[in-house]
């Protein structure tokens, strides 16, 4: 097992991110973890994956552009780090919108590096309005620029840790659908589950990718995650404390942790600030 390095700050903001959950996720981890390969289908920002920094572990996430920034990261460190700079050094709120547009134009987005698109999604999710990562029916980025008087584009010692970690462990990284990336996993794994949230009344942030993530995705996703049970695999699942969501996991096999979480991204004024969670886990 590889040394675990200092604590690694996620270098994005993320709806829903698990960063001021960890303290309860950490209560229901498996003991042995570290003997286990980590699996997360929807990394997002990472903040659970990045805490744990597993040996050997497989993340995946349905959004191109976001898995195309670990790649990027672990790769080419140093000139990611010099196309955040410039970036840094040019941002207005006009030149926000200048970089916001490239994905209108197919043909000239096409044609930006890996780079250049990895350095532009962190230029946008740092300085655009509470850093929401939002698209919308076409996959556009849709956010309005933040207006934030020091944004930190460039956080050059949190992204040297990640690309360390990411370029010293076996870390695997997938681009697809989350049932795809857990399709080979056997006992001896740790799956934790992040999903975007059942909102039945449709404030919940979801507007991650253009498909968005329905009452049917939700049924889906529990099926899966109840083949790996029948496997053996340890799962562990975050998601809103709704009606429905409990239903869907009312097997015996599973127990349903209430959590309370802070939440600032909602687009109803009521559902930010302390909101009810579950952790759901298949094990006892």
């Amino acid at each position: 097992m590889a040394k675990k390095q200092s604590p690694i700050k996620p270098y994005l903001k993320w709806a829903g991110g698990k960063r001021q959950l960890l303290p309860e996720i950490r209560k229901y981890l498996p003991p042995n973890i570290h003997t286990l390969t980590y699996y997360e289908p929807f990394v997002g920002a990472g903040a659970v994956f990045f805490d744990v920094q597993p040996s050997k572990a497989v993340i995946n996430d349905c959004n191109t552009e976001l898995i195309m920034t670990y790649h990027v990261i672990r790769d080419y460190i140093e000139e990611l780090i010099t196309a955040l700079q410039a970036h840094q050094k040019k941002n207005t709120k006009a030149y926000y919108y200048e970089v916001r547009a490239q994905d209108r134009d197919s043909v000239g987005y096409s044609g930006l590096g890996e780079v250049e698109k990895a350095a532009r999604l962190i230029f946008i999710n740092k300085t655009c309005y509470n850093g929401l990562y939002r698209v919308n029916a076409q996959g556009l980025f849709n956010v309005p620029y933040g207006k934030y008087p020091n944004p930190a584009i460039c956080e050059e010692p949190v992204l040297r840790a990640v690309h360390q970690y990411l370029s010293s462990n076996a870390i695997t990284m997938t681009n697809g659908d989350f049932e795809d990336a857990v399709k080979v996993v056997k006992s001896k794994a740790f799956v934790y589950f992040d999903p975007p949230y059942h909102s039945p009344d449709k404030t919940n942030f979801t507007g991650y990718h253009a498909g968005g993530f329905d009452e049917t995705e939700q049924v889906r996703l529990r099926d899966t995650v109840m083949r790996l049970t029948k496997r053996s695999t340890l799962c562990l699942l975050s998601n809103s404390d709704t009606p429905f969501i409990r239903n869907l996991y009312q097997d015996r096999c599973f127990e349903i942790i209430p959590v309370v979480a802070k939440r600032a991204i909602n687009s109803n004024a009521d559902g930010r600030g302390r909101v009810n969670e579950v952790l759901i886990k298949n094990w006892k």
